[in-house]
Order: structure tokens, then sequence, then C-alpha cells
């Protein structure tokens, strides 16, 4: 193998080309490929100077130089010992497809051309040739050797780009979706707030006149046992009588106790709901406080207690005597919520299992709501804090569920992590430290609370 030393193309002058002037290709690089050292010394010393030129003798040589340099245009002679040409142009556009061809032969055959043209070849020219040929030849080749890797280069970044704006569109739409998912779930607060503030007063007025009427009713129930001893006359007793005849005074007066008291309790339970709205709420906590999480996962559970009464599902409550965290308490119940009614659709009509629990750990509080439901595949985990993805069917959720709880827990300091089995269940659990400065980043809108970007990082349990 003989190598042509390298020329430099900065600072050479235009190569006139019967009468074409051309500009020469700075750094192109050569590979002259033919059994012939004569074709081979002619042909890389016509082209040395405006290019750098190496020759090879052989389809192995040529090989071989080809895996240690890279070239820009390959000559190479259709007819040789061994391989031929036509073997390395196939090589070359499988492998090297960067790399353009011409063929060259001594055989003019109109069909070997077209088959070299078809496999890849840029030209096939016939030996001997002019110079002045070879040379237009190859300034052709590696110009449309140019423009095909501009093309390519340009469809790649206008592919980028498109992607890119594809992708923005998307995260556009998300967060377009995701405001009114949280101006939704804020003007659900401020509801729930505004209805427990107006059930709050009649509800206790009727309470409260309720205890009265229980106690008039007694004070009545006492003044008829007393005349009920007294001796009447005949007139009076029958008169009495006539008037019990008449009414349903026996049963009304025996139930008329009872029914004060269904009445009282039913006034006791719509006062605890509205304690639990309040609670749960918690519009009037709009500062980074001392949250109990116990107490807050509890009110969230009487909200919920239609989910869990039905028979089927069983609640397990497992909490430790646990610290006050430093917390927006009505986004953390968002999450008690939308976790607690994940785990009753995971079980959905079977019957099943949800365990809530909460530990300290540390500096941290770790709470943990498990299920026996359907379970996630474990391909979907890393999905599934993905914004509008979700296991359920059309229609029945939005996917920022879960894209939410994750953006409260992480603005609150904590980690979300997940784990699950399909068929078997979900664990879902929540770190949180005890003392956290991040509520003094805290925004003060009520959207922005609630508002995250997408998530960037997911954790499993192991």
């Amino acid at each position: 193998m003989s190598v042509i030393v390298d020329y430099p193309a900065a600072g050479l002058p235009p190569v006139a080309l019967n009468g074409f002037e051309i500009e020469a290709v700075q750094q192109a690089k050569i590979l002259v490929v033919d059994d012939s050292r004569l074709v081979r010394s002619v042909f890389s010393g016509a082209l040395a100077g405006p290019y750098e030129c190496m020759t090879a003798g052989s389809y192995d040589e040529a090989i071989e130089c080809l895996r240690m340099y890279e070239f820009d245009l390959v000559l190479a002679d259709v007819i040789m010992p061994g391989l031929s040409g036509i073997e390395l142009l196939r090589k070359i556009v499988a492998n090297y497809s960067d790399t353009a061809v011409i063929m060259v032969s001594s055989i003019d055959r109109p069909q070997r051309a077209l088959d070299a043209l078809r496999l890849g070849a840029v030209d096939y020219l016939i030996k001997p040739c002019e110079l002045s040929v070879l040379q237009l030849s190859v300034e052709r080749a590696l110009e449309r050797r140019k423009l095909l890797l501009d093309a390519r280069r340009h469809k790649e970044e206008l592919e980028s780009r498109n992607a890119e704006l594809i992708a923005g569109k998307a995260e556009l739409q998300r967060l377009q979706s995701q405001v009114v998912q949280n101006e939704k779930m804020v003007a659900l607060g401020r509801v729930a707030a505004g209805i427990a503030h107006e059930l709050n007063n009649p509800v206790a007025f009727v309470h409260g006149n309720l205890d009265l009427l229980k106690n008039a009713f007694r004070s009545i129930s006492e003044l008829v046992a007393f005349y009920e001893t007294l001796e009447l006359n005949d007139a009076s007793r029958a008169k009495a009588e006539e008037i019990k005849s008449r009414s349903p005074y026996p049963n009304i007066f025996n139930d008329l106790d009872e029914i004060i008291g269904d009445c009282a309790d039913g006034t006791e339970r719509i006062r605890d709901i509205v304690k639990n709205l309040r609670t749960f709420s918690r519009l009037d906590e709009a500062e980074f406080k001392k949250f109990d999480i116990n107490a807050g996962i509890a009110s969230t559970l009487r909200l919920l207690a239609p989910y869990f009464n039905n028979g089927r599902i069983e609640l397990v409550r497992e909490f430790e005597d646990i610290p006050e965290v430093d917390a927006f308490g009505g986004q953390l119940n968002q999450v008690w919520m939308n976790l607690l009614v994940n785990a009753a659709h995971a079980i959905g009509d079977d019957k099943g299992v949800i365990r809530v629990t909460s530990q300290r750990d540390g500096e941290h509080v770790i709470v943990t709501v498990a299920d026996t439901g359907c379970g996630i595949p474990r391909q979907d985990l890393d999905r599934i804090f993905d914004p509008f993805y979700t296991t359920k069917t059309v229609g029945e959720g939005t996917g920022l569920g879960l894209s939410i709880c994750f953006g409260i827990v992480e603005r609150h300091g904590g980690t979300i992590t997940v784990d699950s089995n399909l068929g078997e269940g979900t664990s879902v659990a929540l770190r949180l430290p005890i003392e956290n400065a991040a509520g003094d980043q805290q925004p003060e809108t009520g959207i922005d609370l609630f508002f995250q970007p997408k998530p960037t990082k997911k954790e499993k349990l192991p």
C-alpha cells in the first residue's frame, strides 16, 4: 500500500479545467483503489494539491484504509484481483454511507455502468480518460456529497425543531389543562368552605332548639304523668278517654322522645360534616404552619366514608404518635384524598383492604397508602406521575391527580415513591420533613399552590 503526501488546500488558487473555474475542496480526502501502480500514480498525481490522496492496490487494502481513516471519496477500479470493485462499492454503501464512490473501468459496458450506479456509485468513468474529466467528476461528486450531507443535517435540524415544537405544544396543553384542574380544585375548596360556613349557623340553631325541645318535652312528660295520677270525676274521666280515642296520643307520646333524639343525632352528623369540610379545605390556613397529619387523614377518611362503608373494602388505620409537620394542610389533604380514592378505584367491585399508616423516621414522617387492588404493570411505573397518564378507562380520569400530588409533595421538600405488582396491589409512600423552610418561598395565590411543572424525577420502592 502506498501513501501520497497530504496537500492542504488552504491558500491554493482555483483550478482551471476546460475553461471552468473550480474551487478546491478544502481537506477533502480521496482513496484511489486500482491494481495498477501506474493508474494509482496518475490519478493521485492529478488530484494531489486540492485534495489529500491515499492509494490502495486491492479490496483488502482499501478496506484497511477505510477502517483507519475517513474518506470523502473513493475512486475504485471495477476489475481487480480477488474481490472486485463492485464488492467494494457494496461494502462502502453498506458501512460507509457518507463516502462517495466513483467507479472506473477499462471495459465500456453500459449494463455494468448502470449496475454500478444503481448500487450507489455517483459516476462511472472509462479508462483511459482525460484528467480534466476525472477532476471534474471528482469535484462534482464531492459537491454532491456536500449537498447530501447538508440536506441530511438540515433535515435532522428540522426534525429536531419540529419535535421541540410538538413537545412545546404538548407542554402548553398540559399546563393549560393543569391550570384548569388546579382552578377546579381551588374552587372546590372554596365552595366546600362556603357551604360549611353557610350551614354552620343554621345547624347550630337547629341543634340548640332541639335541646330546648327535648327539655320542654321532658317537662311536659312529667306534667302529663302527674295529671294521670289525679282523681277525676266521671265526666272529666269520660272526656279524657274520648280525647285519647280520637288521637294517636299514646304512640306519639311514646315515640316523641326517640324522634327528638334522632333529630339531634342527625344535626350532630351535619355538624361533623361541616367540621370535616372546613378541616379538609383549610382555606383559612394560607400560611405554612404546623399540621397534624393524622388528623388530616382522619378528616379525609370521614369525607370518603361512602367509599369504605359498602362492606367490600376493609379500612385499616395504623397511626403512630407522630409530630406535627410544617405544611400547607389543605394541599396535603388533597394528596390523601387522591391516593385514597385511587386505592378504592383500584379495588373496584371486588373485596379488598386499604391500609393507611403513619410513622416517624428520624427527622421525617412517612405516610403509606397501600391497597390490594388491581396493581400497575411494572413497565408503567415510571409513567404514573406523567401528566395525562392514567390507568383508568377513557373518560374516567384526567391523568392529572398523581402529577399534582407529586408536585405538592415535592414542593413540601418530600418524596413520593410507588411500588406495585399487577394483580396484587399498590403501595404509595410519602416522606415529608418534620421541619421545613420551603414554605417561605410559597406563592400566595391559590392556583400556584397546586401548580407544578411536569415531574422530572420519579422514584420506586425496592
